[in-house]
C-alpha cells in the first residue's frame, strides 16, 4: 500500500511493493496534493457545491474566490480571509461648489479592502473649495450621487478628517458615512471655512 511522504502532510506515495498501476499511483498523489494546493473557485457557492462529502473543506485549505478577488483559510471549521486581489481606486463625483486635488492632495477616491477578514472602504485625496456663500451652512453632502451598493456601511461611519487652518479656526472636520452611500462633511461656518479638506489615511468598516 502507498507510504506517507516523509515531510508528513500524508500524502501517499505508491511503492514498488504495491500491484502495478499508474492511475492509482496519480491518484495517490493527486488526493493527497491536490487539498494542499490553493483551489480556485468562480464563487463561494461554487466552492461550497463542490467541496463536499468526501472532498469536504478541513482546516488548513487554501481557496481563492474569482469573483471577490479574495484568498480564504479554513481555521477551526470557517473561512478566514488571508488577503485580497488588486483593488483599483475609484474616483468620487463631488457635488457642485466642491472640486479635487485641494492642497495637491490628489483627487478624492475610495476602494474596498479587506482588512482582517473585514470589509473596509478606505480613502485618498483631497477636496477644494474655493468660494464660500454668506451663510455658510454647518454640513454639505460632498458626493454628487451615493456610492455603489457594494461600498456602503451596514449603518453610519462616522470619522475625523484634517483641513486646512486658513480662513478657519479648526484643522479638523466631521465627516458622516450613510448606509445610503451619502458622504456628508460636518462642521463649517462663519469662522470655518478651510480652502481644502484631506481624507488621506481615513478608512471605515462597512
Amino acid at each position: 500500500m502507498p507510504t506517507a511522504d516523509k515531510y508528513g502532510q500524508s500524502i501517499g506515495l505508491w511503492q514498488m511493493t504495491d500491484a502495478p498501476s499508474i492511475p492509482d499511483a496519480i491518484a495517490a498523489i493527486a488526493a493527497g496534493v491536490i487539498p494542499r494546493a490553493v483551489l480556485r473557485f468562480a464563487s463561494a457557492s461554487a466552492r461550497g457545491a463542490t467541496l463536499v462529502g468526501d472532498y469536504a473543506p478541513v482546516d488548513g485549505m487554501l481557496t481563492w474566490l474569482d469573483d471577490v478577488k479574495r484568498l480564504e483559510l479554513r481555521v477551526s471549521g470557517a473561512w478566514s480571509v488571508v488577503a485580497v486581489g488588486n483593488r483599483a481606486w475609484t474616483t468620487i463625483g463631488l457635488a457642485s461648489g466642491w472640486s479635487h486635488n485641494g492642497n495637491d492632495n490628489g483627487d478624492l477616491q475610495y476602494r474596498i479592502v479587506n482588512l482582517f477578514g473585514e470589509d473596509t472602504i478606505m480613502f485618498r485625496g483631497s477636496i477644494a473649495r474655493t468660494t464660500w456663500p454668506t451663510s455658510v451652512p454647518q454640513w454639505w453632502v460632498l458626493t454628487s450621487t451615493p456610492l455603489p451598493a457594494a461600498a456602503r456601511p451596514t449603518t453610519k461611519r462616522t470619522f475625523l478628517v484634517s483641513c486646512s487652518d486658513t480662513n478657519s479656526d479648526r484643522i479638523a472636520l466631521k465627516v458622516d458615512y450613510g448606509a445610503d452611500g451619502v458622504i456628508s462633511l460636518w462642521g463649517t461656518g462663519a469662522s470655518a471655512k478651510p480652502p481644502w479638506v484631506s481624507f488621506n489615511g481615513t478608512f471605515v468598516s462597512l
